[in-house]
């Protein structure tokens, strides 16, 4: 073959091979990033099934109930003393102390045949007597002293629940005077009640009272010598009433009314 015609050959085999050769293969792509979750994202749902070590420490603890407040009074009635010259001990010291105790009470409660003076159209106490109840048990009192009662009676409930004590008996109104020396009962007026004669006995009194076991055994204080709580006999004295186991009597069972009967209620 001649020089210039093998120079074009070797040409054209050249550019042959170039043209089959595959095309250079790019590298593949990467992936791309997954794009960061929002803070505003939407909470995910936590399966009740989960672990709990797996719930965010963000999450609000529990909650524990607020403890109930003690109960409070809310009585409808004037915390008051005993009238001092209304207290036996008191006015049997002074001259005209009983005639001025007996007076007080007849302008108040009524006027009971034989003792005071009485008043223009004057009733007796036994006019104003209302059927009642006390701690559940029914009793006859003056209607005066009646709302001072239920607020012991609710005093009581709130103050003596670790002293509990069922009283069995009441005496309320008396329509006959059991004192003598001239003095007169608040029974008779219808503002004393008995709690339980035949347990809290009168060892300053007459016989079959003072003849009860308790009158004979030792004692620190009268509170020891009836089965009462001593806690009933702070909650009648806060409403008015004077118990007459501080008397010489010593009558555990009894408590009158020496309070102003015109200040039991709260506005009154």
């Amino acid at each position: 073959m001649r020089p210039l015609a093998f120079l074009f050959f070797a040409l054209g085999a050249l550019a042959a091979c170039a043209a089959a050769a595959p095309a250079p293969v790019s590298p593949p792509a990467q992936p791309l990033a997954a794009p960061a979750l929002s803070s505003t994202a939407a909470p995910v749902e936590v399966d009740a099934s989960t672990d709990a070590a797996a719930v965010s420490a963000d999450a609000a603890p529990p909650t524990t109930p607020e403890p109930v407040p003690a109960p409070v009074s809310t009585s409808a009635c004037n915390e008051q003393p005993p009238q001092d010259f209304l207290i036996r001990s008191n006015f049997l010291k002074e001259k005209d102390g009983n005639a001025r105790a007996i007076q007080w009470r007849t302008d108040h409660y009524g006027w009971s045949r034989g003792f005071g003076r009485p008043g223009p159209d004057a009733q007796p106490p036994s006019a104003s007597v209302v059927d009642t109840t006390f701690m559940g048990l029914p009793v006859k009192m003056h209607r005066k002293v009646v709302p001072a009662l239920k607020c012991v009676e609710e005093d009581i409930k709130l103050t003596c629940a670790d002293h509990p004590y069922t009283a069995h008996a009441l005496a309320g109104i008396r329509f006959k005077n059991t004192y003598r020396g001239g003095e007169v009962t608040n029974h008779i007026f219808g503002i004393a009640i008995d709690v339980d004669p035949a347990i809290n006995t009168c060892c300053g009194c007459v016989p079959p009272w003072n003849d009860a076991p308790a009158c004979k055994r030792p004692a620190k204080t009268e509170y020891d010598r009836m089965a009462m709580p001593e806690c009933w006999v702070h909650a009648f004295e806060r409403y008015g009433f004077y118990w007459l186991g501080h008397d010489v009597l010593r009558d555990t069972m009894h408590y009158e009314f020496l309070g102003d009967p015109d200040h039991i209620v709260k506005g009154g």
